[in-house]
């Protein structure tokens, strides 16, 4: 039996500030493009957070992160006002190429899927156990 996953105050922490930074980025920015918050850091002390961001169409993420530096202290405003955290993080803002991957790679798997007539999980499997080296025994040596 898998072990309970705890969400500590950390974890809570880091869920309310994406949830606020989220809403204030629906507020403000404009809908070209559109920028999405993936996910969000908290550094151990709670000082540095580091928001996660993707944006429809492709290739504008420049754009969106100079909007999302330039707003920075308006955004560390709202987060102060909409919470009750004792401490008030400074924003860092990063493009997250992790979810582009991913995104990628169920692009392929749909194409491998809509081609062979296999299943998207099957396909998935398929991909990465292709990209598994095979490991030769020692007794083969």
């Amino acid at each position: 039996m898998a072990a309970p996953t705890t969400f500590d105050r950390h974890d809570r922490a880091a869920s309310l500030i994406k949830e606020v930074v989220a809403t204030f980025i629906q507020m403000e920015a404009n809908t070209n493009p559109m920028i999405t918050v993936t996910h969000v850091t908290v550094s151990p002390d709670y000082r540095k957070v580091t928001v996660y961001v993707t944006t429809i169409p492709d290739g504008r993420e420049a754009d969106a992160l100079i909007f999302l530096k330039r707003s920075a202290s308006e955004m560390r405003g709202h987060v102060k006002k909409k919470t009750n955290l004792k401490i008030i993080p400074h924003l860092e803002f990063a493009y997250d190429y992790g979810e582009k991957h991913r995104q990628h790679i169920d692009e392929i798997a749909r194409d491998i899927e809509d081609k062979s007539g296999k299943s998207h999980e099957e396909v998935i499997d398929e991909l990465l156990d292709s990209g598994k080296a095979e490991i030769p025994s020692p007794d083969k040596a």
